[in-house]
């Protein structure tokens, strides 16, 4: 076991702790993160050379699964903070500015949030209403986000906004804000089957007088094709695959306890277990095969700004979403009614509604709806297979 499991999974036993405790009250996993400061991991993917550990976006998904069979909340808060993170890693480097917010990341443990939702236009994080309005080198910016994922606990928050307010919705930029630069009053509440933990609430954002230099250096339209689609499928995808996991791992335990009580026979349940089983490591190697398609592209552009990538990314969220649900139904079935009420070692009601989240995490018509535009305008389906 390396230093890396070791650490996260001292954060998962803090996260399945508190899991219960987090989702009934749907709060915000406080003690998890607060861990997950203590073991240093929100700084993993920072460069070395400011005090991070370079950790690739496999590592990162190693720790996203563990945490996933802990506590979703904590594994999905974690994720996020990571995908933002990874568009600081990517596309900052060239900015002092930004290299300075990734020093004080991996030195202070700051937690970073993302506001690419809003009013009026959704989940569409390709468009925006808001505009960066500059004064020389200052600027304000309002803005009515309909979600900001634990908006309240960041420290950092990672805004999209029309470069000015004559531009249109498409031209983006990021923009990062310090929880001291910025108001944030809540217009809505976050009350949910699952993923509750993730105090998913509606602010109205609102920063004047910040320095231009805190803009995002690259077009948001590079950043998104470049990190923010690979980065949040498959770290969405680990921890999906982590509340599987934990769901195949309590049908299993209940199967053996039913081979135990009756020596000699196998259980009518042990074939449908050995079918989950079966469709758990397919979901496991659509999301390794994700990730190792990004490793072998993250140093190539032009190759992240294709459409052969595009497909493939999204075809690891649609998929990996659908079988989690699917898995964990299968699970439940599994088990019975010890796993569908609340109050027995294989309850699986929590995993349940949590999961139900993930086809709905930037809807899955949604993303089919963009793979087939990106189809139609491929050239050649035969380069598309061989990508």
């Amino acid at each position: 076991m390396n230093d890396l499991t070791r650490r996260a999974k001292r954060v998962a036993e803090v996260a399945a702790l508190h899991a219960d405790a987090v989702d009934r009250e749907g709060r915000f996993p406080a003690e998890a993160v607060a861990a997950l400061k203590a073991e240093r991991l929100l700084g993993l993917q920072v460069p070395s050379q400011y005090g991070g550990e370079g950790a690739g976006l496999a590592q990162i998904a190693e720790v996203c699964c563990t945490l996933g069979q802990a506590c979703s909340a904590s594994a999905m808060v974690f994720a996020m903070h990571h995908i933002k993170l990874a568009s600081l890693v990517t596309h900052g480097l060239t900015s002092d500015w930004h290299c300075g917010l990734m020093a004080k990341v991996a030195n202070e443990q700051l937690l970073i949030a993302s506001s690419t939702t809003e009013a009026g236009i959704g989940g569409d994080l390709r468009n925006s209403l808001c505009a960066v309005e500059a004064e020389g080198d200052l600027f304000n910016l309002g803005k009515d986000a309909s979600v900001i994922s634990y908006g309240a606990q960041a420290d950092v928050v990672l805004v999209t906004a029309r470069r000015n307010p004559e531009a249109p919705t498409s031209d983006q930029v990021l923009v990062a804000l310090m929880r001291d630069q910025m108001s944030l009053n809540r217009t809505s509440t976050w009350d949910t089957l699952g993923m509750r933990g993730t105090c998913s609430e509606g602010f109205r954002l609102e920063a004047k007088g910040v320095p231009t230099v805190q803009i995002m250096p690259k077009p948001f339209a590079e950043i998104a094709a470049q990190s923010m689609l690979a980065s949040s499928h498959l770290l969405w995808s680990a921890v999906w695959f982590g509340i599987a996991s934990y769901a195949v791992d309590r049908a299993r335990s209940f199967v053996q306890g039913e081979a135990r009580r009756r020596p000699g026979t196998v259980p009518p349940s042990a074939m449908r277990l050995a079918e989950a089983a079966s469709a758990l490591q397919s979901m496991k190697a659509t999301v390794l095969s994700g990730l190792r398609k990004y490793e072998g592209a993250q140093h190539e552009p032009d190759e992240l700004s294709s459409i052969g990538f595009a497909v493939s990314l999204n075809n690891v969220k649609t998929t990996a979403s659908s079988m989690a649900v699917d898995i964990v139904q299968r699970s439940l079935g599994i088990v019975g009614i010890s796993g569908y009420r609340n109050d027995t070692p294989f309850s699986l009601g929590r995993p349940l509604r949590d999961v139900m989240s993930a086809p709905l995490m930037i809807a899955n018509d949604r993303i089919l709806s963009n793979t087939a535009n990106l189809l139609l305008v491929q050239k050649g389906g035969g380069q598309l297979l061989s990508a």
